[in-house]
Protein backbone atom coordinates (compact mmCIF):
# COMPACT_ATOMS: atom_id res chain seq x y z
CA UNK A 1 0.00 0.00 0.00
CA UNK A 2 2.84 2.36 0.80
CA UNK A 3 4.43 1.75 -2.61
CA UNK A 4 1.13 2.46 -4.36
CA UNK A 5 0.74 5.67 -2.36
CA UNK A 6 4.19 6.90 -3.39
CA UNK A 7 3.48 5.89 -6.98
CA UNK A 8 0.19 7.81 -7.02
CA UNK A 9 1.81 10.93 -5.58
CA UNK A 10 4.50 10.93 -8.22
CA UNK A 11 1.88 10.58 -10.96
CA UNK A 12 -0.15 13.49 -9.56
CA UNK A 13 2.94 15.69 -9.37
CA UNK A 14 3.53 15.25 -13.10
CA UNK A 15 -0.05 16.19 -14.12
CA UNK A 16 -0.95 19.26 -16.09
CA UNK A 17 -3.75 21.63 -15.10
CA UNK A 18 -6.27 19.84 -17.32
CA UNK A 19 -5.36 16.47 -15.79
CA UNK A 20 -5.71 17.86 -12.27
CA UNK A 21 -9.10 19.36 -13.08
CA UNK A 22 -10.30 16.05 -14.49
CA UNK A 23 -9.13 14.21 -11.37
CA UNK A 24 -10.75 16.68 -8.97
CA UNK A 25 -13.97 16.67 -10.98
CA UNK A 26 -14.00 12.87 -10.82
CA UNK A 27 -14.25 12.98 -6.99
CA UNK A 28 -16.51 16.05 -6.86
CA UNK A 29 -13.94 18.53 -5.59
CA UNK A 30 -13.55 22.16 -6.69
CA UNK A 31 -11.60 22.54 -9.95
CA UNK A 32 -10.95 26.30 -9.65
CA UNK A 33 -7.70 27.88 -8.58
CA UNK A 34 -4.05 28.07 -9.52
CA UNK A 35 -2.03 25.00 -10.39
CA UNK A 36 -0.34 24.69 -7.01
CA UNK A 37 -3.75 24.79 -5.32
CA UNK A 38 -5.04 22.04 -7.61
CA UNK A 39 -1.95 19.93 -6.91
CA UNK A 40 -2.42 20.41 -3.16
CA UNK A 41 -6.02 19.21 -3.30
CA UNK A 42 -5.05 16.22 -5.41
CA UNK A 43 -2.25 15.27 -3.02
CA UNK A 44 -4.67 15.53 -0.11
CA UNK A 45 -6.91 13.02 -1.84
CA UNK A 46 -3.99 10.66 -2.33
CA UNK A 47 -2.76 11.13 1.23
CA UNK A 48 -6.05 10.55 3.05
CA UNK A 49 -8.67 9.09 0.65
CA UNK A 50 -6.75 6.94 -1.81
CA UNK A 51 -9.43 4.40 -2.78
CA UNK A 52 -8.91 1.79 -5.53
CA UNK A 53 -11.17 3.79 -7.86
CA UNK A 54 -9.15 6.96 -7.28
CA UNK A 55 -5.85 5.14 -7.87
CA UNK A 56 -7.24 3.63 -11.07
CA UNK A 57 -8.28 7.10 -12.31
CA UNK A 58 -4.84 8.57 -11.55
CA UNK A 59 -3.15 5.74 -13.41
CA UNK A 60 -5.54 6.17 -16.34
CA UNK A 61 -4.80 9.90 -16.63
CA UNK A 62 -1.08 9.24 -16.36
CA UNK A 63 -1.08 6.55 -19.08
CA UNK A 64 -3.24 8.74 -21.34
CA UNK A 65 -0.74 11.53 -21.11
CA UNK A 66 2.27 9.34 -21.91
CA UNK A 67 0.48 7.01 -24.35
CA UNK A 68 2.23 8.35 -27.46
CA UNK A 69 5.67 8.33 -25.90
CA UNK A 70 5.31 4.83 -24.53
CA UNK A 71 4.53 3.52 -28.04
CA UNK A 72 7.82 4.82 -29.47
CA UNK A 73 10.29 1.90 -30.13
CA UNK A 74 13.45 3.86 -29.39
CA UNK A 75 13.69 5.41 -25.93
CA UNK A 76 14.29 9.12 -26.01
CA UNK A 77 15.94 11.19 -23.29
CA UNK A 78 13.56 11.56 -20.40
CA UNK A 79 11.49 14.71 -20.59
CA UNK A 80 11.99 16.96 -17.57
CA UNK A 81 8.97 17.77 -15.49
CA UNK A 82 7.49 21.18 -14.98
CA UNK A 83 8.81 23.36 -12.15
CA UNK A 84 6.42 21.80 -9.64
CA UNK A 85 8.28 18.46 -9.78
CA UNK A 86 11.28 17.88 -7.58
CA UNK A 87 11.53 14.07 -7.46
CA UNK A 88 12.34 11.43 -10.06
CA UNK A 89 9.64 10.39 -12.54
CA UNK A 90 8.56 7.16 -14.10
CA UNK A 91 9.78 5.21 -17.05
CA UNK A 92 7.64 5.71 -20.12
CA UNK A 93 7.13 1.96 -20.63
CA UNK A 94 6.06 1.18 -17.06
CA UNK A 95 4.98 2.75 -13.81
CA UNK A 96 8.13 1.66 -11.92
CA UNK A 97 10.31 4.63 -10.92
CA UNK A 98 13.79 4.73 -12.40
CA UNK A 99 15.55 5.91 -9.26
CA UNK A 100 14.61 5.53 -5.60
CA UNK A 101 13.11 8.50 -3.82
CA UNK A 102 15.37 10.69 -1.75
CA UNK A 103 13.14 10.40 1.29
CA UNK A 104 10.99 7.74 2.94
CA UNK A 105 7.79 9.49 1.96
CA UNK A 106 6.51 12.40 -0.05
CA UNK A 107 4.20 14.74 1.75
CA UNK A 108 2.52 17.66 0.10
CA UNK A 109 3.31 20.20 2.87
CA UNK A 110 7.04 19.69 2.24
CA UNK A 111 6.72 20.19 -1.49
CA UNK A 112 4.08 22.88 -1.49
CA UNK A 113 4.63 24.62 1.81
CA UNK A 114 6.11 27.72 0.17
CA UNK A 115 2.78 28.68 -1.30
CA UNK A 116 1.87 29.66 2.24
CA UNK A 117 3.90 32.81 1.62
CA UNK A 118 2.28 33.49 -1.72
CA UNK A 119 5.30 32.34 -3.70
CA UNK A 120 3.74 29.43 -5.56
CA UNK A 121 7.16 27.88 -6.20
CA UNK A 122 9.05 24.97 -4.72
CA UNK A 123 12.30 25.42 -2.82
CA UNK A 124 15.58 24.37 -4.32
CA UNK A 125 16.46 20.69 -4.53
CA UNK A 126 18.92 20.98 -1.69
CA UNK A 127 17.29 19.44 1.35
CA UNK A 128 17.36 21.65 4.42
CA UNK A 129 16.83 20.41 7.97
CA UNK A 130 13.21 20.68 9.01
CA UNK A 131 11.97 22.84 11.84
CA UNK A 132 10.66 20.70 14.71
CA UNK A 133 8.28 21.76 17.44
CA UNK A 134 8.29 20.38 20.97
CA UNK A 135 5.62 17.85 21.84
CA UNK A 136 2.83 19.23 24.01
CA UNK A 137 1.46 16.80 26.62
CA UNK A 138 -2.05 18.26 26.50
CA UNK A 139 -2.30 17.90 22.70
CA UNK A 140 -2.26 14.49 21.03
CA UNK A 141 -1.45 14.98 17.33
CA UNK A 142 -3.76 13.12 14.93
CA UNK A 143 -2.71 14.57 11.54
CA UNK A 144 -0.16 17.03 10.21
CA UNK A 145 -2.03 19.36 7.88
CA UNK A 146 0.94 21.59 7.10
CA UNK A 147 4.55 20.98 8.07
CA UNK A 148 6.49 23.86 9.65
CA UNK A 149 6.89 26.41 6.86
CA UNK A 150 8.92 29.59 7.05
CA UNK A 151 7.18 32.95 6.90
CA UNK A 152 8.99 34.82 4.13
CA UNK A 153 8.52 38.59 3.85
CA UNK A 154 7.29 39.73 0.43
CA UNK A 155 8.58 43.32 0.68
CA UNK A 156 10.32 45.72 3.01
CA UNK A 157 7.20 46.59 4.96
CA UNK A 158 7.18 45.94 8.69
CA UNK A 159 3.74 44.33 8.59
CA UNK A 160 3.52 41.21 6.42
CA UNK A 161 0.66 38.91 5.43
CA UNK A 162 1.06 35.21 4.56
CA UNK A 163 -1.93 33.24 3.23
CA UNK A 164 -2.56 29.51 3.49
CA UNK A 165 -5.26 27.53 1.69
CA UNK A 166 -6.24 23.95 2.53
CA UNK A 167 -9.26 21.65 2.86
CA UNK A 168 -10.19 19.03 5.41
CA UNK A 169 -10.83 15.45 4.39
CA UNK A 170 -14.19 13.81 5.21
CA UNK A 171 -12.51 11.66 7.85
CA UNK A 172 -11.05 14.73 9.57
CA UNK A 173 -14.39 16.52 9.48
CA UNK A 174 -16.06 13.49 11.04
CA UNK A 175 -13.47 13.34 13.81
CA UNK A 176 -14.12 16.97 14.71
CA UNK A 177 -17.90 16.70 14.64
CA UNK A 178 -18.04 13.50 16.70
CA UNK A 179 -15.59 14.66 19.38
CA UNK A 180 -16.84 15.60 22.81
CA UNK A 181 -16.96 19.19 24.07
CA UNK A 182 -14.39 20.20 26.68
CA UNK A 183 -16.45 23.31 27.35
CA UNK A 184 -19.32 24.96 25.50
CA UNK A 185 -18.21 25.59 21.93
CA UNK A 186 -14.77 23.98 22.34
CA UNK A 187 -14.33 20.55 20.77
CA UNK A 188 -11.73 18.05 21.93
CA UNK A 189 -10.54 17.47 18.34
CA UNK A 190 -9.23 20.75 16.95
CA UNK A 191 -7.32 22.30 14.09
CA UNK A 192 -4.54 24.35 15.69
CA UNK A 193 -1.95 26.76 14.36
CA UNK A 194 1.53 26.68 15.91
CA UNK A 195 4.24 29.29 15.38
CA UNK A 196 7.90 29.07 16.40
CA UNK A 197 11.37 30.33 15.50
CA UNK A 198 12.87 28.90 12.31
CA UNK A 199 15.66 27.12 14.18
CA UNK A 200 16.55 23.59 13.11
CA UNK A 201 19.12 22.88 15.82
CA UNK A 202 16.59 21.58 18.36
CA UNK A 203 12.82 21.23 18.87
CA UNK A 204 11.30 24.68 19.23
CA UNK A 205 8.73 25.95 21.68
CA UNK A 206 5.79 28.03 20.51
CA UNK A 207 6.77 31.67 19.97
CA UNK A 208 4.59 34.37 18.45
CA UNK A 209 6.02 37.04 16.17
CA UNK A 210 5.30 40.72 16.95
CA UNK A 211 1.95 42.19 15.87
CA UNK A 212 0.49 38.76 15.21
CA UNK A 213 -3.06 38.43 13.90
CA UNK A 214 -4.75 35.34 12.48
CA UNK A 215 -7.66 35.52 10.07
CA UNK A 216 -9.72 32.42 9.20
CA UNK A 217 -12.24 32.66 6.36
CA UNK A 218 -12.77 36.43 6.73
CA UNK A 219 -13.00 36.30 10.54
CA UNK A 220 -10.23 37.14 12.99
CA UNK A 221 -9.28 34.49 15.51
CA UNK A 222 -8.52 35.41 19.11
CA UNK A 223 -4.86 35.08 20.15
CA UNK A 224 -3.84 34.63 23.81
CA UNK A 225 -3.11 37.96 25.46
CA UNK A 226 -0.33 39.06 27.78
CA UNK A 227 0.08 38.07 31.41
CA UNK A 228 -0.01 41.18 33.62
CA UNK A 229 3.31 41.95 35.32
CA UNK A 230 3.36 43.10 38.95
CA UNK A 231 7.05 43.95 38.94
CA UNK A 232 8.01 47.49 37.88
CA UNK A 233 10.13 47.70 34.75
CA UNK A 234 9.33 44.10 33.68
CA UNK A 235 7.47 43.71 30.40
CA UNK A 236 4.37 41.50 30.51
CA UNK A 237 4.77 38.07 28.95
CA UNK A 238 2.45 36.45 26.44
CA UNK A 239 1.66 32.74 26.80
CA UNK A 240 2.51 31.27 23.39
CA UNK A 241 0.17 28.34 22.86
CA UNK A 242 -1.41 26.59 19.89
CA UNK A 243 -4.20 28.74 18.41
CA UNK A 244 -7.51 26.92 18.01
CA UNK A 245 -9.02 27.63 14.56
CA UNK A 246 -11.79 25.00 14.58
CA UNK A 247 -14.76 27.23 15.37
CA UNK A 248 -14.05 29.47 12.35
CA UNK A 249 -13.41 26.74 9.78
CA UNK A 250 -15.71 25.18 7.20
CA UNK A 251 -16.36 21.65 8.43
CA UNK A 252 -16.88 20.34 4.90
CA UNK A 253 -14.90 19.75 1.73
CA UNK A 254 -14.82 23.50 1.10
CA UNK A 255 -11.46 25.26 1.01
CA UNK A 256 -10.36 27.14 4.13
CA UNK A 257 -8.20 30.24 3.89
CA UNK A 258 -5.94 31.28 6.75
CA UNK A 259 -4.02 34.58 6.71
CA UNK A 260 -1.26 35.22 9.25
CA UNK A 261 -0.33 38.86 9.81
CA UNK A 262 3.05 39.31 11.49
CA UNK A 263 5.70 41.92 12.17
CA UNK A 264 8.92 41.66 10.17
CA UNK A 265 11.67 42.77 12.57
CA UNK A 266 14.56 40.56 11.49
CA UNK A 267 13.69 37.26 13.18
CA UNK A 268 12.52 34.29 11.14
CA UNK A 269 9.38 32.36 12.11
CA UNK A 270 7.70 29.17 10.88
CA UNK A 271 4.05 28.13 11.05
CA UNK A 272 2.42 24.70 11.07
CA UNK A 273 -1.11 23.29 11.10
CA UNK A 274 -2.11 20.18 13.01
CA UNK A 275 -5.24 18.20 13.75
CA UNK A 276 -5.00 17.41 17.47
CA UNK A 277 -7.02 15.98 20.32
CA UNK A 278 -6.84 18.14 23.44
CA UNK A 279 -6.48 16.25 26.73
CA UNK A 280 -7.33 17.28 30.28
CA UNK A 281 -5.23 17.06 33.44
CA UNK A 282 -7.36 14.17 34.73
CA UNK A 283 -6.66 12.20 31.54
CA UNK A 284 -2.92 12.82 31.86
CA UNK A 285 -3.09 11.77 35.52
CA UNK A 286 -4.83 8.54 34.62
CA UNK A 287 -2.21 7.82 31.95
CA UNK A 288 0.57 8.54 34.47
CA UNK A 289 -1.00 6.13 36.97
CA UNK A 290 -1.12 3.48 34.26
CA UNK A 291 2.41 3.69 32.86
CA UNK A 292 4.39 5.90 35.23
CA UNK A 293 4.38 4.12 38.62
CA UNK A 294 7.84 3.14 39.87
CA UNK A 295 7.94 -0.10 41.85
CA UNK A 296 8.55 0.30 45.61
CA UNK A 297 11.61 -1.96 45.48
CA UNK A 298 13.20 0.23 42.81
CA UNK A 299 12.49 3.31 44.92
CA UNK A 300 14.01 1.56 47.94
CA UNK A 301 17.15 0.79 45.94
CA UNK A 302 17.36 4.46 45.00
CA UNK A 303 17.18 5.44 48.68
CA UNK A 304 20.03 3.05 49.48
CA UNK A 305 22.06 4.49 46.65
CA UNK A 306 21.52 8.02 47.95
CA UNK A 307 22.62 7.03 51.47
CA UNK A 308 25.45 4.74 50.42
CA UNK A 309 28.68 5.46 52.29
CA UNK A 310 31.12 7.39 50.16
CA UNK A 311 34.70 6.37 51.08
CA UNK A 312 36.04 9.67 49.76
CA UNK A 313 33.75 11.72 51.96
CA UNK A 314 34.49 12.50 55.59
CA UNK A 315 30.81 13.01 56.37
CA UNK A 316 28.59 9.94 56.72
CA UNK A 317 24.88 10.38 56.01
CA UNK A 318 22.76 8.10 58.17
CA UNK A 319 19.33 9.24 56.99
CA UNK A 320 17.40 11.72 54.90
CA UNK A 321 14.12 13.36 55.80
CA UNK A 322 11.24 13.57 53.32
CA UNK A 323 8.15 15.66 53.93
CA UNK A 324 4.71 14.24 53.27
CA UNK A 325 3.40 17.75 52.54
CA UNK A 326 3.21 18.92 48.92
CA UNK A 327 5.43 22.00 48.36
CA UNK A 328 2.90 23.37 45.86
CA UNK A 329 -0.27 23.58 47.97
CA UNK A 330 1.02 22.80 51.49
CA UNK A 331 -1.36 19.84 51.79
CA UNK A 332 -0.71 16.17 52.41
CA UNK A 333 0.44 14.31 49.30
CA UNK A 334 -2.11 12.13 47.51
CA UNK A 335 -0.12 11.08 44.39
CA UNK A 336 3.61 11.52 45.18
CA UNK A 337 5.44 12.37 41.99
CA UNK A 338 8.81 13.68 40.78
CA UNK A 339 10.89 13.71 37.60
CA UNK A 340 13.37 10.94 36.92
CA UNK A 341 16.00 13.58 36.23
CA UNK A 342 15.62 15.11 39.71
CA UNK A 343 18.35 14.25 42.23
CA UNK A 344 16.14 14.61 45.32
CA UNK A 345 13.76 12.16 46.99
CA UNK A 346 11.19 14.81 47.92
CA UNK A 347 7.97 14.50 45.89
CA UNK A 348 5.15 16.85 44.90
CA UNK A 349 1.51 16.07 44.23
CA UNK A 350 0.89 15.02 40.62
CA UNK A 351 -2.76 16.15 40.74
CA UNK A 352 -1.99 19.79 41.47
CA UNK A 353 1.15 19.81 39.31
CA UNK A 354 -0.82 18.75 36.22
CA UNK A 355 -3.66 21.17 36.99
CA UNK A 356 -1.24 24.09 37.29
CA UNK A 357 0.50 23.22 34.02
CA UNK A 358 -2.87 22.89 32.30
CA UNK A 359 -3.56 26.55 33.15
CA UNK A 360 -0.03 27.88 32.71
CA UNK A 361 2.45 25.36 31.28
CA UNK A 362 5.93 25.75 32.75
CA UNK A 363 6.84 22.11 33.61
CA UNK A 364 9.36 23.12 36.28
CA UNK A 365 9.96 21.04 39.41
CA UNK A 366 8.72 22.95 42.50
CA UNK A 367 11.44 21.34 44.64
CA UNK A 368 14.66 21.93 42.67
CA UNK A 369 13.33 24.41 40.04
CA UNK A 370 14.64 22.30 37.16
CA UNK A 371 12.71 21.08 34.10
CA UNK A 372 10.25 18.30 34.90
CA UNK A 373 8.39 17.51 31.65
CA UNK A 374 5.44 15.15 31.62
CA UNK A 375 7.22 12.30 29.84
CA UNK A 376 9.83 12.20 32.64
CA UNK A 377 7.40 12.12 35.58
CA UNK A 378 7.16 9.03 37.79
CA UNK A 379 4.94 8.13 40.72
CA UNK A 380 6.98 7.03 43.75
CA UNK A 381 5.57 3.61 44.67
CA UNK A 382 7.44 3.47 47.99
CA UNK A 383 6.18 6.86 49.18
CA UNK A 384 2.64 5.97 48.06
CA UNK A 385 2.83 2.91 50.31
CA UNK A 386 4.18 4.99 53.20
CA UNK A 387 1.34 7.51 52.85
CA UNK A 388 -1.23 4.74 53.27
CA UNK A 389 0.54 3.24 56.29
CA UNK A 390 1.55 6.44 58.10
CA UNK A 391 -1.41 8.75 58.54
CA UNK A 392 -0.44 10.55 61.75
CA UNK A 393 2.89 12.06 60.66
CA UNK A 394 3.82 14.78 58.19
CA UNK A 395 7.45 13.76 57.79
CA UNK A 396 9.46 10.55 57.56
CA UNK A 397 13.12 9.64 57.56
CA UNK A 398 14.74 7.17 55.18
CA UNK A 399 17.50 5.10 56.79
CA UNK A 400 20.63 3.60 55.27
CA UNK A 401 19.12 0.14 54.82
CA UNK A 402 16.16 1.54 52.85
CA UNK A 403 13.73 1.38 55.76
CA UNK A 404 11.88 4.38 57.12
CA UNK A 405 10.51 5.73 60.36
CA UNK A 406 7.91 8.45 60.99
CA UNK A 407 8.91 11.76 62.56
CA UNK A 408 6.08 13.09 64.65
CA UNK A 409 6.07 16.74 65.66
CA UNK A 410 7.09 17.24 69.30
CA UNK A 411 4.62 19.17 71.42
CA UNK A 412 5.83 22.60 72.35
CA UNK A 413 7.03 22.61 75.93
CA UNK A 414 5.64 25.50 77.91
CA UNK A 415 6.83 26.85 81.27
CA UNK A 416 4.63 25.80 84.18
CA UNK A 417 4.71 26.36 88.01
CA UNK A 418 6.18 22.85 88.40
CA UNK A 419 9.30 23.76 86.41
CA UNK A 420 12.48 23.93 88.54
CA UNK A 421 14.00 27.36 89.08
CA UNK A 422 17.67 28.13 88.67
CA UNK A 423 18.87 30.71 91.22
CA UNK A 424 21.43 33.16 89.94
CA UNK A 425 21.45 35.38 93.08
CA UNK A 426 23.95 35.64 96.00
CA UNK A 427 24.59 32.98 98.67
CA UNK A 428 23.91 33.26 102.43
CA UNK A 429 26.34 33.13 105.34
CA UNK A 430 26.62 29.33 105.14
CA UNK A 431 27.62 29.50 101.49
CA UNK A 432 24.25 28.25 100.30
CA UNK A 433 22.39 30.09 97.56
CA UNK A 434 19.45 32.08 98.81
CA UNK A 435 16.00 31.67 97.29
CA UNK A 436 13.08 34.03 97.49
CA UNK A 437 10.38 33.44 100.07
CA UNK A 438 6.80 33.45 98.91
CA UNK A 439 5.92 35.46 102.06
CA UNK A 440 8.57 38.06 101.47
CA UNK A 441 11.46 36.57 103.47
CA UNK A 442 14.66 35.04 102.17
CA UNK A 443 15.74 31.52 103.03
CA UNK A 444 18.29 28.87 102.22
CA UNK A 445 17.73 26.75 99.19
CA UNK A 446 18.08 23.68 101.40
CA UNK A 447 15.55 24.90 103.99
CA UNK A 448 17.89 25.51 106.99
CA UNK A 449 16.62 26.51 110.45
CA UNK A 450 17.67 30.12 109.99
CA UNK A 451 15.60 30.43 106.87
CA UNK A 452 12.58 31.91 108.68
CA UNK A 453 9.06 30.57 108.94
CA UNK A 454 7.17 29.76 105.77
CA UNK A 455 10.29 29.50 103.60
CA UNK A 456 10.01 27.55 100.41
CA UNK A 457 12.71 25.15 101.54
CA UNK A 458 11.64 24.89 105.22
CA UNK A 459 11.46 21.74 107.36
CA UNK A 460 8.02 20.31 108.04
CA UNK A 461 7.50 17.69 110.84
CA UNK A 462 11.22 17.07 111.00
CA UNK A 463 11.39 16.19 107.26
CA UNK A 464 12.88 18.38 104.59
CA UNK A 465 10.19 19.66 102.22
CA UNK A 466 10.34 19.98 98.41
CA UNK A 467 11.53 23.19 96.83
CA UNK A 468 8.37 24.75 95.45
CA UNK A 469 7.92 28.27 94.18
CA UNK A 470 4.45 29.34 93.17
CA UNK A 471 5.03 31.44 90.08
CA UNK A 472 1.37 32.34 89.81
CA UNK A 473 1.72 34.72 92.73
CA UNK A 474 3.41 38.07 92.65
CA UNK A 475 6.92 38.00 94.16
CA UNK A 476 5.84 40.64 96.68
CA UNK A 477 2.66 39.49 98.39
CA UNK A 478 2.61 41.75 101.44
CA UNK A 479 -0.68 43.06 102.62
CA UNK A 480 0.42 46.59 101.96
CA UNK A 481 0.97 45.92 98.29
CA UNK A 482 -2.36 44.08 98.12
CA UNK A 483 -4.06 47.19 99.43
CA UNK A 484 -2.18 49.31 96.92
CA UNK A 485 -3.36 47.02 94.14
CA UNK A 486 -6.97 47.38 95.31
CA UNK A 487 -6.59 51.15 95.21
CA UNK A 488 -5.10 50.97 91.74
CA UNK A 489 -8.02 48.83 90.58
CA UNK A 490 -10.43 51.44 91.83
CA UNK A 491 -8.54 54.24 90.14
CA UNK A 492 -8.39 52.30 86.87
CA UNK A 493 -11.92 53.21 85.91
CA UNK A 494 -11.22 56.89 86.57
CA UNK A 495 -7.73 57.38 85.19
CA UNK A 496 -7.85 54.86 82.34
CA UNK A 497 -6.20 51.49 81.89
CA UNK A 498 -3.38 50.66 84.23
CA UNK A 499 0.11 49.94 82.82
CA UNK A 500 1.18 46.42 82.02
CA UNK A 501 2.21 44.30 84.98
CA UNK A 502 5.81 43.33 85.27
CA UNK A 503 6.98 39.77 84.92
CA UNK A 504 6.27 37.91 88.19
CA UNK A 505 9.77 36.42 88.23
CA UNK A 506 12.29 38.20 90.43
CA UNK A 507 15.42 39.53 88.92
CA UNK A 508 18.03 36.82 88.66
CA UNK A 509 15.60 33.91 88.13
CA UNK A 510 15.69 31.93 84.84
CA UNK A 511 13.38 29.05 83.92
CA UNK A 512 15.11 25.76 83.12
CA UNK A 513 12.59 25.07 80.38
Amino acid sequence: MAAELVEAKNMVMSFRVSDLQMLLGFVGRSKSGLKHELVTRALQLVQFDCSPELFKKIKELYETRYAKKSSEPVPQPHRPLDPLTMHSTYDRASSVPRTPLTGPNIDYPVLYGKYLNGLGRLPAKTLKPEVRLVKLPFFNMLDELLKPTELVPQNNEKLQESPCIFALTPRQVELIRNSRELQPGVKAVQVVLRICYSDTSSPQEDQYPPNIAVKVNHSYCSVPGYYPSNKPGVEPKRPCRPINLTHLMYLSSATNRITVTWGNYGKSYSVALYLVRQLTSSELLQRLKTIGVKHPELCKALVKEKLRLDPDSEIATTGVRVSLICPLVKMRLSVPCRAETCAHLQCFDAVFYLQMNEKKPTWMCPVCDKPAPYDQLIIDGLLSKILSECEDADEIEYLVDGSWCPIRAEKERSCSPQCPILVLGTSDANGLPTTPNVNGGGGSALGGAGGGGGAAGGVENGKPGADVVDLTLDSSSSSEEDEDEDEEDEDEDEDGPRPKRRCPFQKGLVSAC
